[in-house]
């Protein structure tokens, strides 16, 4: 048994290497892109800052400042320019990060300390270290853990280095308590960021992974399917076909539906100067009788294996193996000058190679040729088991040249004689005498001498010829079956199971590697780390689908070129495909309601903990707690009543807050919209300051003693709590980006109106005030002056700078949401596609092949050894149309015999409709030969109950009984449309037979024994309108209901005298025993 495997597209099944190829893909496709849209940001902020320390007027006063803003701009430029180059791999990407992170931290501390020179200002940098815990969770390439960590440490740092300054904890508790409100709510909406955007980032990658396994296994499959159809059709035909199946298939369904139009398709095309050789192995037969199931089809396989190499070898085409005759054809499907020579000499090898099994077995066996060149009809009749075929006069003289052959020698007509110019030496054939056809054709024959004949026989390196006891001790099968497995035939569908590589013009792959082969279901999962090609195998992988994502996942996105989007803004470029993307359910929506109610919570604590208790205040978020509070209970309400039935409604409607856009845009406008308004409508009713405060001492400005609190020291926490509710529009990962877009740039507008301009004139006290209490304070110089103007510009400064982080984080996201959607439908379409493909393999191979053996070599087993088996009772049926011969003529008016063939084609096509019908399931055709059908049935039973069921077993005969009647009436009917009188000859015989695959270049299932050959000896001495059974097949009959004519003796070639019955027709009766 071969190794168990795993199913390639098993849900939830990760290869071994699938965690560092995740982590691989999300570098390649979001930390880059992020990181540079936060280096993109710090570049701007660096710069923002150094002319905010130039516009004071005298640098020198600012050299901490700008001398670390100019450092930490260079660093930062320089970063860019790495990561936009992807010239850091991933451990230097981390490495990246914590520089950048320690950068804006050494900056934030900086300013830190130069505004505590000025500590009249209240000003702490609180809004900047909100920035960088922010951008730790959402823009910096670390893990959760690693963020949670990094997070952490900035917030504490800021909070026990301001408390340090301060000099005492116990006076600005409040604030500092604040503080931290502010950096948890930091922290805690980074970390909620981070995770959406992980378990967006594994479902896209889950998506991408199946989209990327579905295509690479499509390619696979079309690649299986044109291996497929060209082991039995050649690629001149076999386009066609597939091409109608497909059709077929996408008009109908996987259903085995056919055409019903007058004529079916013809796949037949004229072929000139070309030349046919007939070959059989005399004595086979006799030796086919001692064999086993095994033997038989081993033996075979490795004969005919033999002889493909041969024919390829010599430009020659198999075309069909009839039990053990092969033929094969030089000059299709195209034309070849040396045709003849190709077929003497393929002749010639076959006869070698059958003298030196004779010689090394002592089995005695020789091959008979026949070669004659002229024109053929080449191509496919029927609508089942296709096999590629040949038909004219030419192909008849060549069958009968090789019939009326010399074994052991290659005989040929004048004919092909005729094209060899001279290279061989022939006499005399005298084929005449062994054939009367050929002498009433007066058709001169010759026989061709083969040059190896003439010289002397080289030292055999053969197995020794067994002698006495040794003969006997061996069967002669068992001798051959042993001399031809060294020769190693490849065997059947070897070439599906173990396909080499996709080639690599296909698929662009990095640094030229191959991608490795996918089986046709499943990949075995040996250790591939033993071997350096395995290794190199996962690798191109890995590439093939990182270069497969390249265009959708670029590191770039915003400007790259894309099929799907616009060059610039992510809307998708098919109208129908954005509307359904727009329109599509939204699995984690209450999710984000939650976040946002977090983020109320933190801004009310802020407001709690530091603002003036005025009425305005508590009304303002009295009513935003009323409108969150019933937002989130719509949202939560089928988690929370799903005890309660009698709420339905409201738990219908809740369910709907996720899958009805219109809803959910509206509660997500209505929470964003009341968050942004609660943030700044307190600060323009906060009462104007007392112009000429006290001043006594610098901690007077820090004491909150209700309305008296410097109304300076709030601005910042104004800010922060207007930055919060930024955040919370940024939460809504899904929302669309318009409205984030509309929504932020309105709250900046207002905000920055009511900091700089509608609250300017009533504050101008507060820089008054500062100054004085700047110039009492005797540890601070005069100099160092806070003004009005320091503080607007500021606020303003980290507004605009939350303000552009958050609308590229919010354009990221998006794109990475419209990708996941994209991958979605790319994979829902493939998914399709791969199953059309597949259902078209599988109707390609049932043609082949039954479907019970179909199974042997495609199903989960994936089985790799022979396929034979043998059964106790089949009945087997030959069914021919004599008259056909007759009217098969080659001339101008039916083009060259084309028209007839047409004929013949439609009544085969009848024929095999016949098959779709329920109670004709268990007859299976093996194949046509000529105007001949042959069909089987009892070949679907399962393996192990050939002789458990005797009464199935005695169905079988009737079913083919009455499937020959159908043919009958088929037949007629066509006569009736074409105004013909074909009849039909018919001979039927059951018992053993042995069926199996031969054949690796051209994969073949047939079936062979005694039974057989007696079948075809019935229809051959048969009569025309009849079926002509043997006695023993009569006797089933009969005891079926049927009635039978006893016909007498007749001799059977090879069988002696035979009784045969004719089963009457006219008065067949339709038990339905075992039919249905």
């Amino acid at each position: 048994m071969p190794a168990k495997g795993c199913y390639f597209l098993n849900e939830g099944e990760e290869g071994p290497d699938q965690d560092a190829l995740y982590e691989k893909y999300r570098l390649t496709s979001q930390n880059g892109p992020l990181l540079l849209t936060l280096l993109l940001v710090a570049i701007a902020a660096c710069i923002a800052l150094i002319a905010i320390a130039f516009s004071y007027g005298d640098p020198s006063s600012q050299q901490a400042v700008l001398g670390t803003a100019f450092f930490t701009l260079a660093v930062f430029v320089v970063l860019y320019v790495l990561v936009y180059a992807e010239c850091l791999i991933r451990r230097w990407l981390r490495a990246s990060a914590l520089l950048i992170w320690a950068c804006l931290v050494t900056l934030g501390y900086v300013l830190v300390f130069d505004s505590w020179k000025k500590v009249a200002c209240g000003w702490e940098q609180v809004p900047f270290f909100l920035f960088v815990v922010f951008v730790v969770y959402t823009l910096l390439p670390f893990s959760m853990q690693g963020a949670v960590v990094v997070g952490v440490i900035s917030s504490t740092s800021h909070l026990l280095v301001l408390g340090a300054l301060m000099g005492d904890f116990s006076m600005p508790s409040m604030q500092l308590l604040a503080n931290a409100v502010i950096f948890l709510c930091g922290n805690l909406t980074g970390a909620f960021h981070k995770h959406q955007l992980q378990d967006a980032s594994r479902d896209l990658f889950t998506y991408t992974v199946k989209c990327i396994q579905i295509r690479r296994k499509l390619r696979i499959e079309k690649r299986q399917q044109e291996n497929l159809l060209l082991s039995i059709l050649p690629a001149h035909i076999s386009m066609g076909m597939k091409l109608a199946i497909i059709e077929r298939l996408k008009e109908h369904g996987d259903q085995r539906y056919l055409p019903d139009n007058n004529f079916h398709s013809l796949y037949v095309k004229r072929h000139q100067n070309v030349s046919i050789l007939y070959a059989d192995i005399v004595g086979f037969t006799r030796l086919a009788s001692d064999c086993s199931p095994k033997e038989l089809v081993v033996m075979l396989n490795e004969l005919f294996g033999k002889f493909d190499q041969i024919a390829k070898a010599n430009e020659c085409m198999r075309i069909k193996i009839l039990g053990d005759c092969y033929y094969c054809v030089s000059g299709l499907p195209v034309s070849l000058p040396t045709h003849a020579r190709n077929c003497v000499k393929m002749g010639l090898d076959m006869c070698e190679a059958i003298k030196q099994v004779r010689e090394a077995t002592g089995v005695d066996i020789s091959m008979r040729v026949g070669i004659h060149s002229g024109n053929v009809l080449c191509g496919v009749i029927g609508l089942r088991k296709w096999q590629y075929d040949v038909w004219s006069h030419d192909v008849s003289l060549a069958n009968r040249m090789e019939a009326s052959g010399v074994p052991g020698r290659v005989h040929i007509t004048e004919a092909t004689l005729n094209h060899l110019d001279k290279a061989y030496e022939v006499e005399d054939g005298h084929g005449q005498q062994r054939d009367p056809y050929l002498k009433e054709m007066n058709i001169r024959t010759y026989l061709v001498i083969d040059p190896r004949s003439q010289q002397p026989p080289p030292p055999s390196q053969h197995l020794p010829k067994p002698k006495g006891d040794a003969a006997l001790k061996l069967r002669a099968s068992v001798r051959m079956t042993r001399y031809l497995e060294s020769w190693g035939a490849a065997r059947p569908f070897a070439h599906l199971n173990h396909r080499e590589s996709v080639s690599s013009s296909e698929t662009p792959v990095p640094n030229g590697r191959r991608p490795k082969a996918i089986p046709l279901r499943r990949h075995r999962t040996p250790d591939r780390s033993a071997s350096p090609k395995g290794r190199s195998e996962d690798d191109s992988y890995d590439d093939e689908m990182l270069s497969a994502i390249e265009g959708l996942s670029s590191t770039r996105p915003c400007c790259s070129k894309s099929d799907d989007f616009y060059i610039f803004g992510s809307i998708f470029l098919e109208k129908h495909f954005e509307r359904e993307y727009r329109l599509a359910p939204m699995p984690r929506a209450r999710h984000y309601f939650a976040c946002a109610g977090l983020i109320f919570i933190c801004i009310l604590l802020v407001h709690v903990l530091l603002m003036p208790r005025t009425a305005a205040l508590g009304v303002s978020f009295g009513l935003m707690a009323c409108v969150l509070g019933l937002v989130l209970g719509l949202c939560f309400a089928d988690q929370f009543l799903r005890c309660c039935p009698a709420q339905a409604t409201l738990r219908a409607i809740s369910e709907r807050v996720e899958t009805h856009p219109l809803l959910r845009l509206s509660l997500a406008i209505l929470t964003v919209g009341s968050l942004l308004s609660v943030a700044i409508v307190n600060l323009p009713l906060l009462p104007l300051p007392a112009v000429g405060g006290p001043a006594g001492n610098q901690t007077s400005l820090r004491v909150v003693s209700g309305r008296e609190r410097i109304l300076c020291d709030l601005l910042p926490y104004y800010t922060c709590s207007c930055i919060l509710a930024f955040i919370a529009c940024s939460v809504f990962l899904r929302m669309s980006l318009e409205l984030k877009v509309v929504l932020l740039t309105v709250a900046l507008v207002v905000y920055l109106v009511l900091f700089n301009m509608f609250l300017c004139p009533r504050w101008e006290c507060c820089g008054h005030s500062l100054g004085t209490a700047t110039k009492t304070n005797d540890t601070r110089s005069s100099s160092a002056l806070c003004s009005w103007w320091d503080l607007k510009t500021m606020v303003s400064f980290y507004l605009v700078l939350f303000y552009t982080t958050l609308l590229m984080l919010s354009r990221q996201i998006d794109y990475y949401c419209r990708l996941d959607c994209l991958w979605k439908n790319k994979f829902k379409k493939e998914q399709e596609e791969f199953e059309t493909m597949e259902n078209v393999n599988r109707l390609l191979l049932e043609n082949v092949l039954p479907a019970h053996v179909a199974a042997y070599f495609i199903g989960d087993k994936l089985n790799e050894d022979w396929y034979h088996q043998s059964y106790d009772c089949v009945c087997v049926m030959f069914a021919s149309v004599p008259d056909f011969k007759v009217f098969y003529t080659e001339c101008d008016v039916n083009k060259e015999g084309l028209e007839c063939l047409r004929l013949l084609n439609e009544i085969i096509a009848d024929f095999d409709e016949l098959l779709l019908k329920p109670k004709f399931s268990s007859v299976e055709k093996i194949k046509t030969i000529g105007s001949t059908y042959m069909a089987a049935a009892g070949l679907s039973v399962p393996s192990g109950h050939e002789n458990q069921d005797l009464e199935r077993q005695h169905a079988h005969i009737g079913t083919t009984v009455e499937f020959s009647i159908a043919l009958m009436n088929k037949l007629d009917g066509i006569n009736r449309h074409s105004f013909n009188s074909f009849r039909l000859r018919v001979g039927i015989n059951h018992g053993p037979v042995i069926a199996g695959v031969i054949g690796a270049r051209k994969p073949q299932y047939d079936i062979w024994g005694n039974t057989v050959n007696v079948a075809s000896r019935m229809e051959s001495t048969g009569e025309l309108g009849k079926i002509q059974v043997t006695e023993e097949t009569c006797t089933i009959l009969q005891g079926l209901g049927y009635s039978c004519e006893c016909r007498g003796l007749i001799n059977v070639k090879g069988k002696g005298e035979l009784r045969t019955y004719f089963v009457c027709t006219d008065t067949a009766k339709f038990q339905g025993l075992g039919l249905n």
